[in-house]
């Protein structure tokens, strides 16, 4: 039975892509083509802009597919989320939908929007956000380039950022935020009632959750003799208890861990100087819990 999933065209299309060979599928793109090439015989792959995924999963088009809860809750759309998966373009986090004006703007809050009009692509969501704080003011459809609108074209917009450093490159400041999001893994809710389509959907969650949890992560493996094994241990971080294995030697123990990659510049230096020797690092795809 094949799965039709959907990949997320644009912005998330290469880190959706790049997760999904740390996961373990090789997903391969051509450009004149909507419908990638995977590894996988039992699933099919077509590239959907992810302002639409909600809708074409609820539709049944696809069986599942990835875009973000902003644009699952923009569009309304009845899905049976799977998997939070906490990335995004650049920095594989969540991201922001904020309101923002002008640095010489007046503007201090949401309620001095009363009257005023607002530009952005998160039109349903931004009206909603709007009559939650009981402001009326005029939302328009921005097609494009939000951040250059105001203040001529609109007083504010509402724009989806990780950083701010587009909008601080275009004189904005953020007033309030509206909406955070993150990417999740949607299915049909006929096509989850589905056992196989259920395990198939089950298993590519449990393989990038594995490859998420490896982000940023190395594995440490050392050797060392048993007389150092406390000063080898006093290096590494607290929470990281390694494993321990005997080596044929009986004075020698074979000692391996996970650490987050930004340490482990300091910390070799360290273990060396403990003891321990024959130190190897290795990058890692999944750590599945």
């Amino acid at each position: 039975m094949t799965l039709k999933l959907g990949i997320p065209k644009g912005s998330l299309e290469n880190a959706t892509i790049d997760l999904f060979r740390r996961a373990g599928f090789q997903i391969t793109v051509n450009s004149r083509s909507y419908f990638p090439a995977i590894d996988d015989p039992n699933i099919e792959c077509m590239l959907i802009r992810a302002q639409e995924m909600a809708r074409y999963v609820e539709d049944g088009v696809l069986d599942a597919g990835l875009t973000g809860l902003d644009w699952i809750a923009e569009t309304g759309a009845t899905v049976e989320p799977i998997a939070d998966l906490i990335y995004a373009k650049q920095s594989f986090g969540r991201v922001r939908w904020v309101l923002a004006v002008p640095e010489n703007s007046p503007v201090v809050s949401v309620k001095d929007l009363e009257g005023k009009i607002i530009a952005t692509e998160l039109v349903e969501t931004t009206k909603r956000y709007l009559a939650s704080n009981g402001v009326t003011a005029k939302v328009e459809f921005s097609w494009g380039a939000t951040e250059v609108k105001p203040p001529v074209l609109a007083d504010a917009i509402v724009e989806v950022t990780e950083t701010g450093s587009s909008l601080r490159a275009n004189n904005l400041r953020i007033v309030e935020t509206v909406l955070e999001s993150n990417t999740q893994l949607i299915a049909n809710t006929t096509s989850w009632t589905d056992m196989e389509k259920k395990q198939q959907l089950l298993d590519i969650k449990t393989l990038l959750d594995g490859a998420i949890a490896a982000m940023g992560k190395v594995g440490l493996m050392m050797n060392c003799p048993k007389e150092c094994l406390q000063q080898v241990l006093a290096v590494l971080p607290a929470l990281k208890t390694p494993t321990i294995s005997q080596l044929a030697d009986e004075n020698w123990l074979a000692l391996n861990t996970i650490l987050d990659e930004s340490t482990v510049r300091t910390i070799i230096p360290r273990l060396k100087q403990s003891g321990a020797t024959g130190i190897v690092e290795y990058p890692l795809n999944k750590i599945v819990n």
